[in-house]
């Protein structure tokens, strides 16, 4: 057995030396989310392992959004598995902002002054479907005159969204243009339930000969998985796009690392309220993966296990983000 250490603050203390230290104070939550970081740096190093990371939308509504942009830009993830909503999120915040509210804020009020309530964050009708509809509609138009095909993959049809935004100024900010520009596939198992499928079956409504082909998207997503010697996931929130992301991995013996951050309670039965050791009867995950489930709000969780997991990362000499791995699956249109 191992004593329990104190945790010593100092002015010099960083964000990997305070994960550090929870690793050494064994408190609860704050061990397993050491343990978490650690199965974290080992699945981004394997060299043979593919690296999945799949969250829910709401947390796009906060800062939480440039964390998981940053990954995408450092290439540090493989693929990506999210819902509609995610979508809706990114994009609209490339061209408006969200606020600051408070979860007690008076909903009646917010309704007649127009302004919707995510949490504590408050986004306008002006900041959401007003100027989806203005941009996206657009957008959609041109990508249909520019392809002679009209069918698409949920992943080709986000990366030629993304292609739209290299104009904007808030680009870099951007998930789906990070995506785009690094050629890191978006998977959304559930494209129309959000505004951005809402706007795409809009379109359609005038253009029914567009089609969108989530078979192309199962392809893919098996051909990266059967390609693959090894997998880890780095498993935001439940719901659809974490059960996609082990879905997925039952078909190669199961994910070799896993990460699960949640709120939910496992009582009832649920996949949000599942921990990873459940998946391990289902195939999902590997028996001899290295995995942890951590309770608690990614936006505060997360944030500090990346920061931590950069720090390790640039503290390796002669390795820049960008070479930390070469990593088993390399998408074909990498190179086009």
């Amino acid at each position: 057995m191992k004593p329990v250490s104190d945790i010593k603050i100092s002015t010099e203390m960083s964000a990997d030396d305070l994960i550090r230290a929870f690793e050494s104070a064994g408190g609860f939550t704050a061990k397993k989310l050491a343990v978490a970081t650690n199965i974290v740096e080992a699945m981004l190093e394997d060299e043979e392992s593919v690296t999945f990371l799949s969250f829910p939308a709401d947390i796009i509504a906060t800062g939480t959004r440039g964390v998981i942009a940053s990954l995408l830009r450092d290439k540090l993830v493989d693929v990506v598995i999210t819902t509609c909503g995610t979508l809706d999120h990114d994009l609209a915040r490339v061209w408006e902002n969200y606020y600051h509210g408070d979860f007690l804020a008076d909903d009646v009020k917010l309704r007649r002054k127009g302004i919707n309530r995510l949490g504590n964050v408050f986004v306008p009708n002006e900041s959401y479907g007003i100027i989806l509809e203005k941009k996206l509609q657009p957008i959609f138009s041109s990508i249909y005159e520019e392809n002679h095909a009209k069918e698409f993959s949920t992943k080709d049809l986000i990366w030629k969204v993304g292609e739209k935004l290299s104009n904007e100024v808030e680009r870099e900010s951007s998930i789906v243009y990070q995506a785009y520009k690094n050629k890191i596939p978006i998977f959304v198992p559930g494209p129309f339930d959000g505004a951005f499928g809402y706007q795409l079956w809009l379109f359609w409504e005038t253009h029914k000969d567009l089609k969108l082909n989530l078979f192309l998207d199962e392809q893919e997503l098996s051909d990266i998985v059967y390609s693959s010697k090894k997998s880890g996931a780095i498993i935001l929130g439940g719901g659809i796009s974490k059960h996609h992301t082990i879905w997925w991995n039952q078909f190669k013996d199961g994910l070799n690392y896993a990460v699960y951050i949640t709120t939910a309670q496992e009582w009832d039965g649920s996949l949000s309220g599942a921990r990873l050791r459940e998946a391990i009867s289902w195939g999902k995950v590997n028996e001899k993966a290295k995995h942890q489930t951590v309770e608690g709000d990614i936006t505060v969780l997360f944030p500090l296990m990346i920061a931590a997991i950069y720090e390790r990362l640039y503290r390796k000499k002669s390795r820049t983000l960008h070479d930390i791995r070469h990593k088993a699956y390399t998408n074909e249109n990498e190179t086009e």
